[in-house]
């Protein structure tokens, strides 16, 4: 955690984390490879900048001025470049933190299977590295209370991102996020993901998703409530969310609540 330089203890010198920028959305053409040296908490809040100096900028217009904004907002890096690190699995040899930034995304993985369902993100909560954690809660990296995750689901929402895709790969847990997209560019699974997670988000809020809260969260008008109700239909397809059966078969007061609730 302290360690001016990681790589002078042999046990844990191959934990650094790694940051790769490509050129374009492949892993074609790398413009930059860069191995962190320090601690995870003498270093975390470089390796931050690091990451946020690098992300691709978007130009937007914003009360008739135009302003430079990031493809992802701080607080989501922020939030996943500490998870990758607290719960990655340092025993897996050979492997370690990767942050992989393209031009039209992020991403973010760390050695190990997630011992949480990716699905259970984020309601549950279950430290691979209990030590690791609890410094890193009074260091103020991280809260070791399972927010993390609600913090990144709701700013995706706030900045119309979509939803973030987490996985589980091969000996490995990983998560990306993409920049900004309207309802209309997002495809199937972008729009079932979101639906999920928002209703996951919303029940861990002790709320209810409803057709008007899920429009909020695309932006869009009540004269797409149709298009919303689709895309609930085929989240309830998928078994990732169900009808609250205590409102009865109403269409208009009808609530929606994640499958394992």
């Amino acid at each position: 955690m302290l360690a001016k330089r990681l790589d002078a203890f042999d046990d844990v010198s191959r934990k650094t984390s790694r940051a790769v920028v490509y050129s374009g959305t492949s892993k074609l053409e790398t413009k930059l490879d860069q191995v962190g040296t320090r601690g995870y908490a003498v270093g975390f809040q470089g390796l931050v900048r690091f990451v946020m100096a690098q992300l691709p900028q978007n130009e937007v217009i914003e009360d008739a001025l135009r302003k430079e904004v990031k493809l992802i907002p701080e607080v989501v890096a922020r939030e996943l470049i500490a998870n990758a690190l607290i719960h990655q699995d340092i025993s897996v040899g050979g492997a370690s933190v990767m942050i992989e930034i393209y031009s039209n995304r992020l991403e973010i993985s760390n050695p190990g299977d997630p011992i949480v369902p990716v699905e259970r993100f984020i309601d549950g909560y279950q430290s691979r590295n209990e030590r690791l954690a609890s410094l890193k809660r009074r260091m103020g990296i991280c809260e070791e209370k399972s927010s993390g995750i609600d913090r990144v689901i709701h700013a995706a929402e706030v900045y119309q991102l979509p939803a973030p895709d987490f996985r589980a790969g091969h000996a490995r847990t990983v998560v990306t996020i993409y920049g900004p997209k309207d309802f209309e560019d997002m495809d199937r699974d972008d729009r079932v993901r979101a639906c999920y997670q928002h209703c996951a988000l919303k029940w861990v809020m002790a709320e209810k998703m409803t057709n008007q809260s899920l429009r909020e969260r695309f932006h869009l008008p009540e004269s797409k409530s149709a298009s919303v109700s689709q895309v609930i239909a085929l989240t309830i397809e998928a078994g990732l969310i169900k009808p609250d059966e205590r409102v009865g078969g109403s269409r208009k007061f009808a609530r929606y609540l994640p499958f394992w609730a």
